[in-house]
């Protein structure tokens, strides 16, 4: 699994992001994994809804567009909940309280940079 750091406006928010982006990863989801931290996520693409159905703790949940904009936020998503956004192309799952504690807000663009590339 491909993993990258979450930065926004050149400020690092999430060291650790790991990417879903195959069939396999994205029906696995955050299940069977260890706990999320403040410092990593998962990135699940294509993806526009998300359950946590079997989750042990709530996550904060983040919409993108095909440019990796914010378009919904869903904070605090309790286990054995479900969450949807038409027109996403990417949800950003992360610990609950994380969006509000790195100030991420509707609106603001996500980069993902490759820690192969990060200096």
């Amino acid at each position: 699994m491909k993993k990258y750091k979450l930065v926004i406006e050149n400020n690092t928010k999430i060291n650790h992001v790991y990417w879903a982006n195959n069939p396999w990863l994205r029906l696995r989801g955050l299940l069977g994994r260890d706990k999320l931290t403040t410092e990593i996520g998962l990135l699940i693409s294509p993806c526009n809804s998300v359950h946590t159905i079997g989750m042990k703790y709530s996550l904060d949940i983040i919409y993108l567009d095909k440019d990796d904009k914010v378009i919904k936020i869903r904070a605090n998503l309790e286990p054995w909940d479900f969450s949807i956004c038409k027109g996403a192309c990417k949800v950003l799952e992360l610990l609950a309280g994380n969006c509000k504690s790195k100030n991420i807000k509707y609106g603001d663009e996500l980069i993902f940079v490759d820690h192969k590339y990060d200096s």
